[in-house]
């Protein structure tokens, strides 16, 4: 089964593509609908780095399980297109329904040349018999990540992470 979200974003694809990078924006826009906890050692990094990060998750405030989040970059299709790739899995508790889970972000300019930022979003998964049971809860949770990446996306900006230190000689 799928659940899709498509929405222009008010601001630029470079801010866009750096804040879904973030583990502490996908924690801001699905609080408090959805807590995540890292479970690794150093806790969440500043970036997503291609790999395995476990985490815990809760549903507003109530344990479900624990999840790892498998974060892919794969290669651009499209010019003007880059995607984020999470085929992770559940290890235990509710998550652990889940034995498809292909979740890929892909963010581009608004193709109406507005500045804004065209943000698809579409999620494979398979629970077995308990799918369609479960398409409802998770198109619940795509709706809700929708409005609160469209309320927290104006203030997100294209420099996040990329100031630097004058160079030397210069002020």
């Amino acid at each position: 089964m799928q659940v899709f979200l498509k929405l222009i974003l008010d601001c630029e694809p470079q801010a866009a593509w750096r804040a879904i990078q973030s583990p502490a924006v996908l924690r801001e826009v699905m609080s408090p609908a959805l807590g995540f906890q890292s479970l690794e050692e150093k806790g969440f990094p500043t970036r997503w780095p291609p790999g395995e990060h476990p985490v815990t998750m809760k549903a507003l405030f109530l344990p479900i399980g624990e999840q790892i989040i498998n974060i892919e970059y794969p290669e651009r299709r499209h010019v003007g297109v880059q995607i984020m790739r999470d085929n992770g899995r559940g290890v235990s508790g509710a998550t652990s329904v889940f034995r498809v889970w292909d979740h890929r972000i892909a963010i581009a300019a608004d193709p109406a040349g507005t500045g804004k930022t065209l943000y698809r979003d579409r999620l494979k998964f398979d629970a077995g018999v308990l799918s369609a049971a479960a398409w409802p809860v998770l198109w619940s949770v795509w709706q809700y990540r929708g409005l609160r990446l469209q309320q927290e996306a104006p203030t997100w900006w294209s420099m996040i992470g990329e100031l630097k230190a004058p160079a030397a000689g210069q002020s």
